[in-house]
């Protein structure tokens, strides 16, 4: 993908100071927040504390979906009343109108176009049944045609050449991103918003009224963690969210006449149903960009830095060449990954203590491109006090961090659990792949997914 500039790293914190709200994170939860306050109430002295550079982790990382959902609305939705669930879908549908308004005021250039998503492609008679069960739950949670319809196999093989298309969803409300430009944009417009940014500075520890660097700390009423995958190091956050690791590759531009061939004129997002969890785009320099969700490292750390290798993103390869043949002789020019955070409550979350001053956002699943938009909107309205539909939503909280989310179990249990739903994703895939005949594929077939409910 065209590279954005970062341009210099911004100055590290050196030695004390003083603001009204601290914020430890420099990706999307962290400088929407940082927006949200500043734009809400401009007298506010607000600082952000980033480990490397802002973006450094998963806003900077990721395939570039921005979506008007979080993981999990189906079944929160469903468990609301008909009047309370309206309200709460057009919340989470708020996510890109406010987005679109926020980049025309600031003069954000993220590449951003809203051409929806087909989300996902079944390939495999299981897979069509799946994705007719989802378009179920969605109606269930109240979704009409309008949000949310069905693709024939010509339907959307005429919007996507994937291999052996059966069928799928269509979804309008996701939009394409550059999510590096997205980060330098937002940073910029901090700036001149009068928020100071520290980069090179990562927080070590939280004490009351306080948040402290190896270089220097920040006296502060209000201390916020928009850390999500990277959250182990403090006590108030470790264990509330899995670090999962995502693996993105990218081709070099493919010219009209193949375009012609692989489909998106409409510049949709995708992902086939595949039990590994892909998706991709067709970047504004006409890439293909495609990923696949990936690997959980024992003990939960994060990983930012992933070299190229074979072994971790052959697996890639081969899954964007199983949807797409007509690529096998492209060259891959880019790879890279990022980590994302999966709360033990399912659902993405903004907790915040009006007694202590401290709160957090995150759990996105990957969906944090626009979700942390939400989160961002919810944390703001918690910390000013406002009286808003956000800071009544069913993903606020109000209390102490440690007693509002769950924690994951101890390791080697998280990593005894994500091995078992990982190995049967895998051999689901094969089966697939191997056009094996039902009777084999079904003892399999879902048994992931079942899992992964066990483990949320």
């Amino acid at each position: 993908m065209e590279q954005a500039d970062p341009g210099p790293l911004l100055a590290p914190l050196d030695g004390d100071t003083r603001a009204d709200v601290v914020i430890a994170g420099g990706g999307y939860t962290g400088l929407w927040t940082a927006y949200y306050l500043k734009t809400l109430a401009p007298a506010l002295e607000v600082c952000v504390l980033e480990a490397q550079r802002c973006g450094f982790g998963a806003s900077g990382r990721n395939g570039g979906w921005m979506m008007a959902a979080l993981e999990g609305e189906t079944r929160l939705l469903a468990a609301l009343d008909g009047e309370r669930r309206g309200r709460v879908r057009a919340l989470i549908h708020s996510i890109l109108p406010e987005v679109e308004s926020v980049l025309a005021q600031q003069g954000i250039d993220c590449d951003y176009h809203r051409g929806g998503g087909i989300y996902a492609a079944a390939r495999y008679p299981e897979q069509l049944a799946l994705q007719r069960a989802l378009l179920d739950d969605y109606r269930a949670a109240g979704f009409g045609d309008s949000d949310v319809h069905w693709l024939s196999a010509a339907e959307l093989g005429a919007r996507l050449r994937i291999a052996d298309p059966l069928g799928g969803i269509y979804i309008p409300h996701i939009a394409r991103i550059q999510p590096a430009r997205l980060v330098l944009g937002l940073v910029q417009c901090l700036r001149q918003l009068g928020v100071r940014i520290y980069e090179q500075s990562p927080v070590i520890g939280l004490a009351p009224g306080r948040m402290v660097t190896a270089r220097g700390a920040v006296k502060a009423p209000t201390r916020l963690l928009a850390l999500e995958g990277y959250s182990a190091s403090l006590p108030a956050v470790r264990g509330r969210v899995l670090a999962i690791q995502s693996r993105i590759v990218a081709t070099e531009p493919l010219d009209d006449a193949l375009w012609d061939d692989l489909g998106l004129a409409g510049r949709e997002v995708f992902c086939d149903a595949s039990p590994l969890i892909t998706y991709g785009q067709r970047s504004a320099d006409n890439r293909m960009v495609f990923g696949a969700r990936g690997s959980y490292r024992f003990g939960g750390a994060p990983q930012s830095e992933f070299g190229g290798r074979e072994q971790e993103f052959g697996e890639v390869r081969r899954l964007l060449q199983a949807c797409f043949p007509q690529l096998a002789a492209v060259p891959v020019s880019h790879c890279w990954g990022g980590t994302l955070g999966v709360p033990r409550s399912g659902i993405a979350h903004a907790v915040y203590d009006p007694v202590t001053g401290l709160g957090t956002a995150g759990g996105y699943f990957g969906e944090g491109v626009g979700a942390a938009n939400l989160m961002a909107r919810t944390l703001a309205d918690q910390v000013l006090g406002r009286d808003t539909e956000l800071a009544q939503a069913p993903w606020a909280f109000s209390g102490v961090i440690e007693r509002k989310l769950r924690r994951w179990e101890p390791e080697p249990l998280r990593w005894l659990g994500y091995r078992a739903i990982d190995t049967i994703r895998r051999l689901e895939e094969r089966l697939y792949q191997r056009q094996a005949p039902g009777w084999q594929r079904r003892p399999v077939q879902g048994a992931s997914r079942w899992l992964d409910r066990r483990m949320t």
